[in-house]
């Protein structure tokens, strides 16, 4: 049988342009499309400089590595597939590794640790698993409680990447969405205090 060719996608702007970022089977993962990445760098480009950058659901790491490419400070990751968690550390190593911190678990259980590691505000990113896979009915609305968690002295953007038929709350707490915008089946919904 021959060997599957790894699967990979580029940083696409920033010191790190052109750098391979491996992604993990798409079983285990389901990695962010390019025009939602670049439509929400491009929005964000001149608040990034300096910022820490979390990305809550892992994966092979291309939205935080992306981040560290265009200037973000620091990126941290949490990440609960151990293949997936092997190809992130991987990616961190070969990219940027004394500015990313990697975790391995559950997000919803590692978040309030990860907040404890913060030592500035933040742009979070959270892209978990659609709501349409087996047992991951209540997801959403446990990522609207780990928003909720945020002390507003650590936000400074949160964006939500979403199933397009979900209609994200105008306000999570203290957090206010400012916009929310399509592409295909994928959206984003971006909050600010």
């Amino acid at each position: 049988m021959a060997k599957q060719k790894p699967l990979y996608k580029q940083i696409e702007a920033g010191i790190y342009k052109g750098k391979k970022i491996y992604l993990p089977s798409l079983q285990s993962t389901r990695s962010t499309k390019s025009i939602l990445k670049n439509s929400f760098f491009n929005s964000i480009q001149f608040e990034l400089e300096g910022f820490d950058f979390v990305e809550v659901f892992g994966g092979s790491g291309s939205m935080g590595l992306e981040a560290l490419s265009r200037g973000a400070k620091r990126a941290y990751f949490i990440e609960i597939d151990k293949l997936a968690f092997e190809i992130l550390n991987k990616n961190c190593m070969e990219i940027d590794p004394k500015n990313c911190t990697t975790i391995l678990g559950d997000s919803f259980a590692e978040f309030p640790k990860l907040l404890n590691l913060l030592e500035q505000k933040a742009i979070f990113y959270f892209d978990p698993p659609f709501d349409i896979r087996d047992g991951m009915e209540e997801i959403y609305t446990n990522v609207y409680d780990l928003i909720l968690s945020i002390p507003s002295n650590l936000a400074h953007i949160i964006a939500i990447e979403h199933i397009s038929s979900l209609k994200t709350p105008p306000k999570i707490g203290i957090y206010q969405k400012v916009k929310t915008k399509k592409f295909g089946k994928s959206s984003l919904s971006i909050y600010r205090i």
